[in-house]
């Protein structure tokens, strides 16, 4: 059967993922940012979690995928620590300015991962040749890459994920991502790739009954302040069902 992948932005989420079956979850925090590295404590009661594999996201800050020496420093820090946690696999992306891989800091993270799995990230998505940092990552050494085809979403970027199966051969597993829902996640899952990446995302209602107007917090028009994002059980029960 077909590997599955919830990106969870919160503990419960992982319980989520557990009680579903299920094979693994992507720990981030920060999902308005696309996902960034989470706390320490985050990681810790995570990995208490029975039966699910954990993927601990390595990303310092939202934005490009274009570190300097300090933020690499600092994601390979990150790394050693989700090791010692008992993480199985960190998640980073890695480019140059020109838009291909930086398969020697790639390369060096994949060291530093030791035992772990290194999935590469949609950073993958922003590169100029697909084919070509693909090649890059086998030579890197990573696991896996997870991708929605060079586009927004997985489900228009199917024609390129059977590519990128094809050209993997079983070298690197291709984990297809963004956008992946009930009603799409066969059509998505019979192009070949080795898992699916999803969020099942929903809001979760603050229980705050006091909301002052006068102040916002984060001041970023559209990201709501008295909501967090969750997953949706039932969702992921829906997506299970389409693939069993």
């Amino acid at each position: 059967m077909i590997e599955t992948e919830l990106c969870a932005y919160g503990i419960e989420a992982c319980r989520a993922a557990a009680r579903a079956g299920l094979t693994r979850v992507e720990l981030c925090a920060s999902p308005y940012e696309g996902g960034t590295t989470p706390s320490a404590a985050a990681i810790r009661q995570a990995r208490r979690i029975g039966g699910v594999r954990l993927s601990v996201m390595i990303r310092p800050r939202g934005g490009d995928f274009l570190y300097t020496d300090e933020e690499f420093a600092q994601m390979l820090d990150d790394v050693r620590f989700a090791r010692a946690e008992g993480a199985d696999c960190v998640v980073a992306g890695l480019l140059t300015a020109d838009g291909q891989i930086d398969e020697a800091r790639t390369a060096a993270l994949v060291a530093e991962a030791g035992s772990m799995e290194v999935t590469f990230h949609r950073a993958f998505d922003m590169v100029r040749d697909q084919r070509e940092a693909l090649e890059a990552l086998v030579r890197a050494g990573c696991r896996r890459v997870l991708t929605s085809g060079g586009r927004n979403t997985a489900e228009e970027g199917l024609g390129r994920l059977r590519e990128l199966v094809r050209q993997a051969d079983g070298r690197i597993g291709i984990m297809a991502g963004s956008g992946v829902r009930p009603s799409n996640a066969a059509r998505i899952a019979a192009a070949g790739v080795d898992a699916l990446h999803f969020s099942a995302r929903c809001l979760r209602e603050s229980g705050m009954t006091y909301r002052n107007p006068a102040v916002s917090m984060g001041g970023v028009e559209g990201i709501p302040e008295y909501a967090t994002v969750a997953c949706d059980e039932l969702t992921i029960a829906e997506i299970l069902n389409t693939l069993s």
